[in-house]
């Protein structure tokens, strides 16, 4: 009876053949779609105990192809390649698909709060649930089949009255007989299935009333706790005050004072089996050189996360002294290091731009009334105000990834593809000096909105992104600048857990460089927000990242080590080499996220095949962090970059996060005004998603296909290196730009 009713359940099944590999192509496989779930097996026999794969379309993109073909892809990690037999069925699937997607968020979104329950005691419950559910089967087929004896029986006894003859009469009493047999029968089956559900239930009434009592009292403790700690953290910003009003600048110590808090954070690095373990000794340099003759100095560097005892740093500053009429342009230090970039400033721009922002505001906040409804849940579902952001939208930060292109511009000029590669991760590695002290949350972009940023006059490139996805949240983005073309899907899985917010980036970022055709790929690492409720708010990024070339099968791993108290290194340091598809190391890269990283050649390879030592020519500077403004801390520590591009311009899309009131609220200090117009255009948001649910509603039942939400300047395809389906620019915003034509632009604002 069970099973009986998870075939009931199904909102859809049938055949449908998937893509396996290579050798057998397709393959039959029987497909079941319910509550949110697409399930496949090899025939409907296995439906009893054997799934061979499951996709959630809670968070999952729908793709159609040609005719026949269609792909399910949850980010990236898990991607079905499905053919139907033909077109319409192809739709029939599609159409179920999607409506069973909304149906799957309106779900998610209608949740009140999140429980997590010990895997164990879940599948118990789930357990006494489905068997609850059989018992309350059982009961009413038993009703149904009384209702039917009873009808008959009572038929029968009519028809009793109207008998003349014994012998009929006769006849029809054995008839009442074996239906109120019957009737018995059924009459006892319910009895007995009713006393069996109220056993079963009383049995688990109990255990059931202790583990709601755990959960509530596990709820007020966190509750209590929470509320003490905002009330702390109230105390603590009164007291800063009047500390700040009789202390009016604070000296280093202060600072270095609320660092020195003792912190929990991950220390574990997943390490490729590819990676192996190695440590690289360079003889040691003069602090001051007198000629450009190169000195080496020694490091230890090791492929997995541990202290390097015998690495030197430097100390001090360096000093830096142009070369004039070098044809590079370097820069050589008096400690031998070469910086090898172009030495013209970036902001020289024909176009006059403003280099701050408005002051950011003193509001006052009540963060126990948000915080108490938000541990365990997804960032993007969270109805943040604009006190926890920054005036700037998603979009926006992404875009300050290309504030270094200058690395870009230099490493395309490199023959060398594994030097090129090197360079490539600093650019990587630079995209992160930005969030060492930026603490604000971005604002989440609406569906189909856009940003573009032309500074193709001082920086040389220009990009144009696009939210195109709500569930999950995924933004689009394509940038070409003097001789590359990046372009990248940028989604994330993130929990806040009340100390902390993690976000865990899942879309993947390409580079290729027109004269070369060097083609790499790499994936964000871990960003992780510290000390959310009491305490200084403090990023750290960590993970391992893999830059790969596809064209000649270089790798470089990078290891970001994360925060540790107990690490007398460093901290924010990153490590990493460069080898060939071989696996012979030719370059080292080495620094920290926030501040520098330098390149340095392998010359030689020492040591023993499991720990060898490799000795490096000498250190290049291929990125330095430029100063950020020395008030920057009174306007959200924005750069002079950040501070650009929410800048009002004219001729943008009407759908520019430039555009959006809410963020231009927030900036100009008006921000209960923006909070007010922030609910406004989500409620916006949610009842255009609404009214397409609808119209895809009714689609369906005229038998008519409703095709799913089609970005406006990005279309899917499929990516050939790598085999997932992503949103690749179409080419033609520029043009209606020029043409001043938004007629395909929707109205989100």
């Amino acid at each position: 009876m069970a099973d009986n009713k998870n075939h009931s359940e199904a909102e859809m099944m049938g055949w449908l053949f998937k893509w396996t590999n290579y050798l057998k192509g397709y393959q039959r496989r029987w497909f079941v779609l319910s509550n949110g779930m697409l399930s496949y097996y090899r025939n409907q026999a296995e439906m009893s105990h054997t799934c061979r794969g499951t996709i959630s379309l809670q968070g999952a993109l729908i793709h159609t192809e040609d005719s026949c073909m269609f792909v399910i892809s949850n980010g990236g990690t898990q991607t079905f390649h499905i053919k139907a037999s033909n077109e319409v069925e192809r739709q029939r699937w599609v159409t179920a698909l999607e409506l069973a997607k909304a149906k799957a968020i309106r779900a998610l979104e209608s949740e009140e709060e999140e429980e997590d329950f010990d895997g164990d005691q879940k599948c118990e419950i789930t357990s006494i649930m489905k068997n609850l559910a059989s018992h309350l089967e059982d009961i009413h087929t038993c009703n149904e089949l009384i209702n039917k004896h009873g009808t008959a029986l009572q038929r029968s006894l009519s028809e009793l009255e109207s008998v003349d003859s014994a012998q009929d009469v006769s006849a029809k009493i054995k008839t009442i007989n074996e239906r109120a047999t019957l009737f018995r029968i059924t009459s006892n089956a319910m009895i007995n299935t009713c006393s069996e559900y109220q056993n079963l239930a009383q049995a688990q009434a109990r255990k059931w009333q202790k583990i709601l009592q755990h959960e509530r009292s596990q709820k007020l403790r966190l509750e209590e706790m929470v509320e003490q700690l905002a009330r702390q953290h109230s105390v603590l910003e009164q007291a800063a005050k009047g500390h700040r009003l009789t202390k009016p600048t604070n000296s280093p110590s202060d600072d270095d004072e609320d660092s020195t808090e003792f912190y929990e954070c991950e220390e574990t690095l997943n390490s490729s089996d590819a990676t192996p373990n190695f440590i690289i000794k360079i003889p040691n340099c003069q602090r001051k050189c007198s000629s450009h003759t190169s000195h080496k100095k020694e490091i230890e560097y090791r492929g997995e996360a541990s202290e390097s005892s015998s690495e030197i740093e430097d100390a001090g500053e360096t000093e830096v002294v142009v070369i004039p009429g070098d044809p590079q342009d370097k820069l050589i230090s008096n400690s031998g290091r070469t910086q090898v970039g172009p030495s013209v400033s970036k902001n020289t721009s024909r176009r006059q731009r403003r280099t701050r922002v408005p002051n950011k505001p003193d509001y006052p906040l009540n963060l126990w009334s948000i915080m108490k409804n938000c541990i365990g849940k997804e960032l993007s579902k969270i109805p943040m105000p604009v006190n926890f952001s920054e005036p700037l939208s998603m979009l926006q930060r992404l875009a300050e990834d290309y504030e270094y292109s200058d690395i870009l511009d230099y490493a395309g000029t490199l023959t060398d593809t594994q030097e090129q590669l090197a360079y490539v991760a600093a650019f990587t590695i630079s995209s992160y000096s930005t969030t060492s002290n930026r603490t604000g949350k971005p604002f989440n972009p609406l569906l189909g909105e856009t940003f573009e940023c032309d500074r193709r006059d001082d920086y040389g490139w220009r990009l144009i992104s696009e939210q195109v996805s709500h569930h999950p949240p995924m933004v689009a983005q394509h940038c070409e600048g003097k001789n590359w073309t990046c372009w990248q899907e940028f989604t994330m899985s993130s929990k806040f857990r009340g100390k902390y917010l993690q976000v865990i980036p899942l879309g993947t970022a390409h580079l290729q460089f027109n004269t070369s055709g060097s083609h790499y790929t790499w994936r964000k690492v871990t960003t992780t927000v510290h000390n959310i409720i009491v305490g200084k708010l403090w990023v750290d990024q960590h993970g391992d990242m893999d830059i790969i070339n596809h064209t000649d099968g270089s790798k470089c791993r990078l290891s970001y080590i994360p925060y540790s108290y107990f690490n007398r290194d460093t901290q924010r340091k990153v490590k990493g080499c460069v080898m060939d598809k071989d696996g012979k190391v030719s370059w080292i890269v080495s620094g920290t996220w926030d501040t520098k990283i330098e390149v340095a050649p392998v010359t030689s390879i020492e040591g023993t095949h499991d720990n060898p030592i490799y000795k490096t020519g000498p250190y290049t500077v291929a990125w330095e962090r430029q100063p950020p403004p020395t008030d920057c801390d009174k306007y959200y520590n924005f750069t002079v970059l950040a501070c650009q591009l929410n800048e009002p311009e004219d001729g943008v899309a009407p759908t520019d996060s430039r555009n959006r009131p809410d963020q231009r609220l927030m900036e100009e200090g008006r921000w209960d005004e923006a909070n007010t117009v922030k609910i406004g255009l989500e409620e916006k948001q949610r009842a255009a998603r609404r009214q397409r649910e609808t119209s895809a509603e009714k689609a369906t039942s005229g038998g008519q296909p409703y095709p799913p939400y089609e970005p406006v300047w990005f279309k899917k395809e499929t990516e050939p290196i790598t085999g997932n389906i992503v949103h690749v620019f179409k080419g033609d915003y520029w043009t209606c730009k020029e043409k001043s034509d938004w007629s395909r632009c929707p109205n989100i604002f």
